[in-house]
């Protein structure tokens, strides 16, 4: 369809939309999804929310404090207006924020979209490199910061300006807000202007901007969360994703105020930590990743978790022997989904009786998927494809070559290899690019990790493909042990034995090499690109040095 009437004045993100041939086909099948051309999502997520609740509801909680819906609703109005009279944001203006989870960046987001900003949303721990090149993609005007992460941030004129938020002295956001008179009358924006750009997490190296439009902030709650999470008013959301992934925004600000429920903010949190804070605020949706999961019943947490009525787990493969333990423990079923940066948030899941343990669920309402062969052509069930997917969200890079290889005859092509049954199932067997080759045999490397998270002496790994003269490649797997375990040519021996006798012997992974840590992204990935490119180097020492 057409483009509608834009109300940016600064016209940098639709001169660097895709051109309509290389963007998806979008899918407004569902009635929830025909929204009107003009469309504020900031608004429709609070004002709905305030018209149908009432302003006095809770609405963002932390540890120590509690904003209620109205609360919220004056202070990004204050923001705003800070925004549009003190700092010069016009309409489609970028604008970065960087902070943790908590109240005040919810109400900087929401000031920039009520103003007809475009927010650029980065992880709160990404060093001072990683920002400068994502200010060079996105080209903000403005950085709002919190303040204790606001030092190392690229200053004029190499950068834009920051405003830290937070801290003391008259010049913080805060202070700034609180000058101003209540009520902003947000800025009159197209559904199809583009209200985010997020990027990429970086498994695979040099980063891109995804643009995502006021409707699809909508769409993501009246697809995944309205259809399979179901959330209710009364509910409390908590998690650990950063509101800087997309993942965060989604389940931590979007769900919980598009249906009036509240959210727990965390700045940080460990497994453990988080379990008690669950207990503590009577939390009953939990978003987090699967590590998190077999951590709090490591940590002997299953009793904390007693009040949730809804696990969501995305970022990383569930493996279905996690979902077993994790529901033997505590009657509760974890809510599989795979979702992207490039769709903003999860597309297929399922939920209650409609889970099968270790499949990642069906196509959610509002969007279609397919498994194709490399011509784009459908495979049979139970051959392993490329996943493809098309809905209401899609894939637009903003002036990026790389959408020519996201985004094929309409469809969205995830880099995922998947097998999907007949009954609609979609089953994960590996990134595209982590399908091993070994001697003839293709050994999809999260079945590997899979088979190694089952012994109880591992707490996390990651495969990779290790070049090799013989066999063209083999399986390679970093181990992280937990505490008090010693990795050394015995346990390496031990846990190969263990994985020939979980999976097929050929799978094995033939180099072992033991770790502290993992290389992760900030919102949690593993960097498998990392891990590649450090056991392609001749010579390549074992240990924690492969760990820059």
């Amino acid at each position: 369809m057409p483009p509608t009437r834009s109300a940016h004045v600064d016209t940098f993100c639709r001169d660097r939309l895709p051109p309509p041939e290389q963007q998806p086909e979008f899918l407004f099948d569902l009635p929830e999804l025909r929204y009107p051309d003009r469309l504020n999502c900031a608004q429709r997520l609070l004002d709905d929310a305030i018209r149908r609740f009432g302003g006095d509801r809770p609405c963002l909680r932390t540890p120590a404090d509690c904003w209620s819906y109205a609360e919220l609703a004056r202070r990004s109005d204050r923001i705003a207006r800070v925004l549009a009279e003190d700092l010069g944001v016009r309409p489609g203006n970028r604008v970065m924020l960087r902070g943790p989870n908590n109240p005040w960046t919810v109400a900087a987001w929401l000031a920039v979209v009520k103003a007809g900003g475009v927010a650029v949303t980065v992880m709160p721990l990404l060093r001072a490199g990683e920002i400068a090149e994502l200010v060079a993609i996105t080209r903000p005007a403005l950085v709002l910061a919190d303040h204790r992460f606001a030092d190392d941030l690229p200053a004029p004129p190499a950068g834009p300006v920051v405003v830290g938020y937070g801290g003391a002295g008259p010049a913080d956001l805060v202070a700034r807000a609180e000058s101003k008179v209540d009520g902003f009358r947000c800025v009159d924006t197209a559904a199809d202007d583009v209200v985010l750009l997020a990027p990429t997490s970086g498994t695979t190296g040099r980063p891109k901007a995804t643009m995502h439009y006021h409707r699809d902030v909508l769409a993501c709650a009246d697809t995944f969360a309205r259809h399979v999470l179901r959330p209710r008013p009364d509910d409390l959301f908590t998690g650990t994703p950063p509101l800087g992934f997309t993942f965060g925004l989604g389940g931590l600000v979007v769900f919980p105020l598009r249906c009036g429920a509240s959210t727990l903010l965390l700045e940080r949190a460990t497994p453990a930590e988080l379990a008690d804070a669950i207990a503590a605020h009577g939390v009953t949706v939990l978003f987090t990743a699967p590590t998190a999961y077999k951590a709090m019943l490591a940590a002997g947490k299953a009793p904390a978790l007693a009040g949730l009525r809804r696990c969501v787990s995305a970022g990383e493969h569930l493996p279905a022997s996690t979902w077993e333990r994790f529901h033997r423990a505590t009657g509760l079923r974890i809510i599989d989904g795979i979702g992207g940066t490039e769709l903003l948030h999860i597309f297929i899941s399922a939920a209650d009786d409609d889970i099968r343990p270790g499949a990642t669920g069906r196509a959610v309402p509002g969007y279609r998927a397919a498994v194709l062969d490399d011509d784009g052509r459908p495979v049979p069930d139970g051959v392993p494809g490329r996943l493809a997917v098309k809905g209401p969200t899609g894939c637009r890079y903003l002036a990026d070559d790389r959408q020519r290889d996201y985004v094929r005859h309409g469809w969205n092509l995830t880099g995922d290899t998947y097998v999907r049954d007949a009954d609609g199932y979609f089953w994960f067997q590996a990134r595209d690019d982590d399908m091993i080759v070994s001697a003839g045999y293709n050994i999809a490397g999260p079945e590997v990790e899979a088979a190694l998270l089952d012994h109880p002496d591992v707490a996390e790994t990651a495969v990779v493909a290790a070049p090799d003269a013989d066999r063209g490649a083999v399986v390679c797997a970093f181990v992280v042990l937990r505490a008090g375990v010693t990795g050394d040519t015995a346990k390496a021996a031990e846990l190969q034995a263990f994985v020939k006798a979980a999976i097929a012997p050929y799978k094995y992974p033939r180099r072992v090499e033991f770790t502290a840590a993992l290389p992760k992204t900030p919102s949690g990935k593993v960097q498998r690109y990392r891990l590649r490119r450090l056991v392609a180097e001749p010579g390549t020492p074992s240990g924690d040095a492969l760990i820059p």
